[in-house]
């Protein structure tokens, strides 16, 4: 097959960078496929490196009575036994060997006295278990897995972006994009692909994603045919800054909480005690984000709308070498020493437990050939993620994915792909730069931002989710009149009228779940139906595409095995 377009061939197209795309690049090239990876930033700066408390692993290091049955343990309770229980117990059992590895390919971990990698207590983790590199573990991660994916020899095609997947028929065939850069149209052709776009809180007017985060993979998904699941579960990390508004919504680190920090409303009360009495600060974040959100709706906020979370009684020198991100962070962008005083800090819109529907051991969609790996795939956190277990999970079902992935290659033969696709998803692509006097993507972004933030965020009720869905299917009018000016180089309205579309899906994915489940559980919590609901534990929702319409559907919750329902049951 001849073609227009730059061509690059491959077994294996990873899409995404962070630490689930360069771990899948890993099991991949170590089955000897030829794989290629593709990203939509440069190389070292994916999402991966805002994970800073650490990688979730029961490693027993510093508590030896921790094992993976207490791990599957806290990830189904704090999962509200939604979860995926075979992913949860892969990911219990995977984990503690993933983070010997990263450690032989030179990933610096703190120590404990006799040497070991050094583990510190998280929300909801029975034990202490995150193994962790001050507060820059993610950053680590990253680090140690692309270099050792370089030095393997992978490719990497930096500020690119994926605008449709090909198809053989029902199978995916590849992928079509274009350099951010020159505007130029790519194609790629792989017999499996794996997606490892991360999540999508740039929906939300405060988040602590990046820009990258704007759900393409996802939309991608959906669009070639696969299956979304749990899209109704968005994490609201209960810390991010609140002021200066410069940088509002970045992360707070749990590790703060880990090492000791206290939130106090502006009376001064421990306000957790009301909360979680057990557990406190290191309650799981679907508990503290709304415990922060109510305190400062009932009028005991702090002076920007927050709480103070402080650690100042620890001495300055442990806090400096434990937090030292964290130190400088408050430092330089709000002028505050955390050695001295408090932080104030916020609910930001921070993680998707939701994502592709795949299979539990190969991390396959629901359409053939496209596999999914960390937080674009759904089911290991089922309604609520604890801290520390989304670094574990990249480890874990990054490589079966690259293993999945690269098999699947070998076993089929070199897809056909008709060139009227490409020519349809360029005419696409380019449809803003014809249209004159329409809509600027800017206004249409902060328009959807508000509706996600105001209707869709911690708190939700029938009549908020219903009128979203109408605001939605506004903006899904004005966005087919979207206009871009200027050339195709270096045109960031153009880009963000391309990630619109794929964030418009997510966002009705989003709202249309949230609206089924008429209960309140993990993250997802309705004021108009305050309780969990026993019915609604047994199944998943599911979000499929049938012509041009988004339906969705339900899915019963695969039922524990007997052994297993033991382990969670065990006080």
């Amino acid at each position: 097959m001849t073609t227009k377009y730059e061509t690059h061939e491959h077994d294996v197209l990873i899409i995404g960078a962070g630490g689930a795309g360069l771990r899948a690049a890993l099991g991949a090239l170590a089955q000897g496929a030829r794989v290629g990876v593709v990203c939509k930033s440069l190389l070292g700066k994916a999402h991966t490196v805002m994970a800073e408390g650490g990688i979730a692993a029961a490693m027993a290091n510093v508590d030896s009575a921790d094992d993976w049955r207490t791990h599957f343990r806290d990830t189904m309770r704090g999962g509200k036994m939604l979860n995926s229980w075979r992913m949860a117990q892969i990911h219990a059992q995977e984990a503690p060997e993933r983070v010997r590895e990263l450690e032989q390919w030179g990933a610096l971990f703190d120590r404990t006295q006799d040497g070991q990698i050094l583990q510190r207590a998280f929300g909801g983790h029975t034990f202490r278990r995150l193994c962790h590199v001050g507060d820059r573990t993610g950053l680590e991660m990253l680090r140690t897995l692309q270099d050792r994916g370089v030095q393997l020899g992978i490719d990497v095609y930096m500020e690119c972006t994926i605008g449709r997947l090909l198809k053989d028929g029902d199978r995916i065939a590849g992928a079509f994009g274009y350099w951010r850069e020159q505007g130029r149209f790519v194609v790629f052709r792989a017999k499996s692909i794996v997606m490892a776009t991360g999540g999508i809180g740039k929906a939300w007017r405060i988040t602590s994603n990046s820009w990258e985060y704007t759900g393409d993979g996802m939309a991608l998904a959906y669009a070639a045919g696969a299956e979304l699941m749990d899209m109704e579960f968005v994490q609201f990390h209960p810390t991010g800054m609140v002021w200066p508004p410069g940088v509002q919504g970045i992360l707070v680190t749990e590790a703060v909480r880990g090492e000791g920090g206290i939130l106090r409303n502006k009376l001064g009360q421990r306000f957790m005690e009301t909360y979680d009495p057990k557990k406190m600060e290191l309650s799981t974040r679907d508990v503290v984000a709304r415990a922060i959100y109510t305190e400062v709706r009932e009028g005991r906020g702090t002076e920007h709308g927050g709480a103070y979370l402080d650690i100042s009684q620890k001495p300055a020198d442990y806090v400096r070498k434990k937090l030292p991100s964290m130190y400088h962070q408050f430092k330089e962008l709000a002028d505050v020493d955390i050695t001295k005083g408090p932080m104030e800090v916020g609910p930001t819109c921070h993680y998707m437990m939701g994502g592709i529907r795949v299979d539990a051991e190969t991390a396959k969609s629901t359409a053939p050939g496209l596999f999914a790996a960390g937080e674009a795939a759904a089911g290991l956190h089922g309604a609520n993620r604890l801290g520390g277990n989304s670094l574990s999970d990249l480890l874990v079902f990054g490589r079966r994915a690259g293993l999945a992935a690269a098999e699947h290659a070998k076993q089929v033969p070199s897809a056909l792909i008709d060139s009227a696709q490409m020519e349809e998803a360029e005419r696409e692509m380019l449809a803003p730069f014809g249209r004159k006097d329409g809509e600027s993507p800017y206004t249409i972004h902060r328009d959807l931002q508000e509706i996600m933030q105001n209707l869709v965020g911690i708190f939700r009720n029938k009549e908020d989710l219903t009128h979203a869905l109408e605001e939605l299917e506004k903006l899904k009018e004005r966005s087919e009149r979207l206009s871009v000016e200027g050339s195709r180089l270096f045109n960031p309205g153009w880009h963000l009228a391309l990630d619109l579309k794929a964030m418009l899906t997510v966002s009705e994915a989003v709202a249309l779940s949230a609206l089924a489940r008429e209960e309140s559980r993990g993250a997802h919590s309705r004021i108009d139906h305050p309780g969990l609901d026993p019915a609604w534990g047994t199944r998943n929702n599911v979000i499929v595409r049938e012509g041009s319409a988004m339906t969705l559907r339900q899915s019963p919750v695969p039922e524990l095995p007997v052994d297993l329902k033991q382990i969670v049951e065990e006080d």
